[in-house]
C-alpha cells in the first residue's frame, strides 16, 4: 500500500460578511472534488485550541505528533532541516529578513519577506550579520529566501515574539520581543538595522526597484523536541517534498526523507509539475510522500485573493491530476488532501479555525464518485469532523 498526502499549505480560508465562496470555493479543482465525492470528505482540526495557528503546530498534527506533547516551537523545527544541531540549552530563533516604511511617524511593518528576497542576496546579508554580530553565544545561519536562523548557545525563549506576518500594515513598536532576555534579540535587531543600511544588496535592490531589507525580525523561538520516529509508530517508511525549512524539519525530525525537487521555491512560482514527478518517483522506495505546496499560504499573507484561487487550481491540475493518472500503476493506494490551517486573504494570517481534508483508495477512485466541491462548505455539511488532528494518520492508514 502507497500513501501521499498532499498538504496545500493556508488553502482554508473563511466566507465574507458578503458570502463570496471561499478561494477553495471558487476555484476550479475537478481532482479535488473527485476525491470529496469518492471517500471521506470533512474537516479537521489541526490546531488545539490555545495552540498558535501556525505551520509548525499544523504540520505536527499532520505527521502525526500531538502538539500537546511534542510542540518546543517554530525554530527548532527549521534548524533540524538546515542540518543545524540543538544542544539541549540551546535556543532557536526564526530570522525574517522584513522591509519597514515610516507612517504618522511610526515605522511600520510593510513586508514580512523584502520582496521575498531571493536566497541568495539574502545569503550575503545574512553573512554580513553574522561576521558582525556572532559570537560564542549567538550564530545566524542562512536559509530560502526571507527565512533565516539565530541560535542562542544556552539561551532565554520565555520571552514574547510575535511572528512579522501577523502584524502587516502595523507600527512594530508594539510588537517588539518583550520579557526575560528580550533585551538581546532587541540588541540585535537594532545593530541589524545599521549593517543593513548601506549594505550592497540593499543598494542593488533600491536600483532595480525592489524592496531594500531594514531588520531582522527574530520571533518563533524555541529547544529541540524530542521525537520518536514516524516509522517506529506506524511501521511504515516515510519521504517528504517541501521547499520550506519548517516542514521539512517536521519531517526530519519524524525521520523521513527528504526530497530535493530543482524548481521547487516555497512561493507562488513554484514548478508544481516538478513536485508531482518527484514525489511519484520517490514513492517507489517509501510507503508515504507528504507533498507540501507553499503557494496558497504565501498569497494569503498578501492578501491576493486571484493568487491563492491559481495557486489552488494549479495544485489540482499540476500535481494532483497526473498523480491520479499514475498512481493506480504502481497498485493499491491511499491518498489524502488536506491544509495545515487557515489563512484568509482577508486578514491575511494566520487563523485556527477547521479546514476541509478528503481522503479515498484506489479502488473508490476507480469505481466513480458522486459530485461534491472540495471546500469549506460542504466539508462542513458532510457531519464529518476530526477534532484531534494528529489522529488523522491512523484514521488514513485504516480507512477502507
Amino acid at each position: 500500500m502507497k500513501y501521499l498526502i498532499l498538504q496545500g499549505d493556508g488553502m482554508g480560508d473563511m466566507r465574507g460578511d458578503d458570502g463570496q465562496p471561499t478561494p477553495l470555493e471558487t476555484a476550479h479543482t475537478p481532482h479535488f472534488d473527485r476525491i470529496a465525492g469518492s471517500g471521506e470528505f470533512g474537516l479537521i482540526h489541526t490546531i488545539p485550541q490555545g495552540y498558535p495557528p501556525g505551520s509548525d503546530v499544523g504540520n505536527l498534527s499532520l505527521f502525526g505528533y500531538d502538539p500537546h506533547h511534542y510542540y518546543t516551537g517554530r525554530s527548532p523545527l527549521e534548524a533540524a532541516a538546515m542540518g543545524v544541531e540543538l544542544g539541549p540549552d540551546d535556543i532557536a530563533f526564526r530570522l525574517n529578513l522584513v522591509t519597514l516604511s515610516g507612517r504618522n511617524g511610526q515605522e511600520v511593518m510593510d513586508d514580512y519577506s523584502s520582496g521575498h528576497i531571493d536566497s541568495e542576496s539574502a545569503a550575503r546579508i545574512v553573512a554580513t550579520i553574522n561576521d558582525e554580530l556572532s559570537d560564542g553565544t549567538f550564530q545566524f545561519y542562512p536559509g530560502v529566501s526571507y527565512r533565516h536562523l539565530l541560535v542562542w548557545r544556552q539561551g532565554l525563549e520565555r520571552m514574547t515574539t510575535t511572528p512579522p506576518h501577523d502584524i502587516t500594515g502595523r507600527p512594530i513598536a508594539d510588537y517588539l520581543p518583550q520579557g526575560p532576555g528580550a533585551e538581546e534579540l532587541r540588541r540585535i535587531m537594532t545593530a541589524s538595522r545599521g549593517l543593513l543600511a548601506g549594505h550592497p544588496v540593499n543598494k542593488a535592490r533600491v536600483a532595480a526597484g525592489q524592496r531594500p531589507v531594514s531588520l531582522a525580525w527574530l520571533w518563533g523561538q524555541g529547544r529541540k523536541p524530542a521525537m520518536d520516529t514516524f516509522e517506529s509508530r506506524y511501521h511504515l517508511r516515510g519521504a517528504c517534498i517541501s521547499a520550506v525549512d519548517l516542514v521539512r524539519g517536521v519531517a526530519v525530525n519524524a525521520g523521513f526523507e527528504i526530497i530535493h525537487v530543482p524548481g521547487a521555491t516555497g512561493f507562488l512560482d513554484t514548478d508544481y509539475a516538478a513536485k508531482g514527478r518527484y514525489a511519484l518517483k520517490s514513492l517507489g522506495s517509501v510507503d508515504v510522500m507528504f507533498l507540501h505546496v507553499e503557494a496558497p499560504d504565501e498569497a494569503g499573507h498578501m492578501g491576493d485573493r486571484a493568487a491563492k484561487v491559481q495557486a489552488i487550481e494549479a495544485i489540482d491540475e499540476k500535481i494532483l491530476g497526473p498523480l491520479l493518472k499514475q498512481l493506480p500503476l504502481m497498485g493499491p493506494f491511499k491518498i489524502m488532501l488536506v491544509s495545515d490551517h487557515a489563512t484568509p486573504v482577508a486578514l491575511r494570517t494566520h487563523t485556527p479555525n477547521p479546514v476541509p481534508y478528503a481522503m479515498a483508495t484506489g479502488e473508490r477512485l476507480a469505481a466513480g464518485c458522486a459530485s461534491v466541491k472540495y471546500g469549506e462548505t460542504e466539508a462542513a455539511r458532510s457531519g464529518h469532523v476530526i477534532r484531534n488532528g494528529h489522529e488523522v494518520i491512523r484514521r488514513l492508514i485504516d480507512f477502507i
